[in-house]
């Protein structure tokens, strides 16, 4: 099965001005991973620009240390060119889109061999068997649910069924959402088998962060536990 059930705040719905306490308080309130968004600016384009570049990854490695797990999701055209500078500055996984790239096996492998670990993810317009060709040769797959770019979008439950194919075919493989999850869509989410629930304003404007990751972690647990035992 996929290795546990882990949560990880979307901290660019952090208070950017302190983006290293915010993050430091996300990881005292028991984020399991931080997400950096490294987002497009065009609509629904990737374009070759970053928000979030290797210089903020390499200035928040220097002030958390080597623990914080970063998972960074790459909304950009040519990721190819971004892999060696996040592996230099510290990034731990880089999730890429499949749409963004011409040659994923090739950019699978330098992702491996610059020491990271390789995400994949799809937009919402993506059909899910696009992905599969690629899944055993990635640690983590990204079901995206909502349009990449957009802030404040409603959770696509029409995403959940990917979501599921994902699980039933790859049961080993960490499967991810971003995109409008909280505490009132978390449970579809886990019940159609992700394991890594990303979360933005849900955890970053909550009053009790810590509330919220332990909520959206016992889903998640709950819903793997039954099916273990529905296995």
């Amino acid at each position: 099965m996929a290795s546990g059930c882990k949560i990880g705040p979307s901290i660019l719905n952090s208070d950017l001005a302190n983006l290293g306490a915010e993050c430091l308080r996300m990881l005292d309130s028991g984020a399991d991973y931080l997400h950096l968004d490294a987002p497009c600016s065009s609509g629904r384009h990737f374009v070759p620009n970053i928000t979030f570049g290797h210089p903020v990854v390499e200035s928040l490695r220097k002030q958390l240390g080597q623990d914080p797990f970063f998972d960074m999701h790459m909304m950009v055209s040519r990721p190819e060119q971004w892999v060696k500078p996040m592996a230099i500055a510290g990034a731990n996984q880089y999730t890429f889109h499949l749409e963004a790239t011409e040659n994923p096996g090739a950019l699978i492998k330098d992702i491996r061999e610059n020491g990271m670990k390789v995400g994949l993810a799809i937009k919402p317009g993506t059909t899910v068997e696009y992905l599969a060709p690629w899944a055993n040769q990635i640690d983590m797959a990204l079901v995206m649910t909502v349009e990449p770019g957009f802030g404040g979008q409603k959770f696509m439950e029409d995403m959940m069924p990917k979501v599921h194919w994902l699980r039933t075919q790859f049961p080993s493989l960490d499967i991810e959402v971003d995109g409008g999850v909280g505490p009132d869509t978390v449970h579809k989410c886990a019940e159609a088998g992700a394991n890594m629930i990303v979360s933005g304003s849900a955890i970053m404007r909550s009053e009790d962060p810590r509330s919220v990751i332990n909520l959206l972690r016992n889903v998640c647990s709950e819903a793997a536990q039954k099916r273990s035992l529905d296995r």
